[in-house]
């Protein structure tokens, strides 16, 4: 699947929910189902800046394909990163970097987010970009 696609089946999962109470329960869950981050990759240099809780972000690439793991201290963020993962995870840096992530606005998870979260979130998105960026050099 590519990432649109991705995001389209996001979208739908999220149609499902009545409320955000609900909807913040599921991001919760998908949290708790994140892949374990090894505790040597949670350095200063993988550590998320402009999140109100620590997010640890690394990426591998891998075959021509960006491959990311996280972690957080705080239920809500891990959520919101495993969700991104699972977007963007083992793609292209091309299509990271062209990616849209309309589906953020399209669930409306960032007007459902305190703006600390908010700008979590932007962060978070901002640091996989840079990856990308760093990855798709080296491929030239």
């Amino acid at each position: 699947m590519n990432i649109r696609e991705i995001e389209t089946e996001l979208v739908e999962e999220f149609e499902m929910f009545e409320d955000w109470m609900e909807k913040y329960n599921y991001i919760i869950d998908l949290g708790k189902n994140l892949p374990i981050m090894d505790n040597k990759l949670k350095t200063q240099e993988n550590l998320v800046t402009g999140c109100q809780s620590q997010v640890y972000l690394h990426g591998e690439l891998k075959d021509g394909k960006v491959y990311f793991t996280a972690d957080s201290d705080a239920l809500i963020p891990k959520g919101i990163v495993s969700i991104l993962l699972r977007v963007v995870s083992g793609h292209s840096p091309e299509s990271i970097l062209n990616a849209e992530l309309k589906f953020i606005s399209e669930i409306g998870l960032e007007e459902h987010l305190s703006p600390n979260r908010a700008n979590g979130l932007m962060a978070m998105v901002s640091q996989m970009k840079k990856y990308a960026l760093v990855f798709k050099s080296q491929m030239n």
